[in-house]
């Protein structure tokens, strides 16, 4: 068995918590446009928008490396702001038996949490892929506070 870990990082934004996850759930595909230097490509394979029960793909640029990922959205809450995303196939798989991504917004406060288990302990915990998040989180409030 692997070892279970969970990394939480939050960020204060200045955009407001409805901007930023209306970006996420109604104009993903305008995140490679916002956040060119860490986001290549998003694709919906199924299901409209970000709906609970959309599978969709992000190619994206980790450490110098172009990364993929497929996930299944797990849950959207448009009341607490709040989306989970399961990573179904991908880079990450490789080195994780299973990483789910969930953020939320709260007031002025945007949370990612990725939750993994290691495929063996000397697997490394996912902190490029959260510095990934974090600066394309960054370049979309800065893409909404130029609006």
């Amino acid at each position: 068995m692997g070892l279970k870990g969970k990394l939480i990082a939050s960020m204060e934004m200045k955009c407001g918590e409805g901007s930023f996850f209306d970006i996420f759930h109604t104009s993903t595909h305008q995140v490679p446009n916002i956040s060119t230097r860490n986001i290549v490509h998003f694709e919906i394979h199924e299901g409209e928008i970000v709906k609970t029960g959309s599978i969709v793909s992000w190619k994206y640029n980790q450490a110098g490396q172009e990364m993929y990922m497929k996930q299944l959205i797990e849950a959207v809450d448009p009341h607490k702001k709040l989306i989970k995303w399961k990573v179904i196939e991908g880079d990450l798989l490789e080195l994780y038996n299973y990483c789910n991504f969930t953020t939320s917004c709260e007031r002025e406060w945007t949370t990612w949490t990725i939750e993994y288990e290691k495929k063996t302990e000397d697997t490394p915990e996912p902190l490029l892929h959260l510095g990934v998040i974090l600066a394309m989180t960054m370049d979309i409030e800065n893409h909404l506070l130029k609006k």
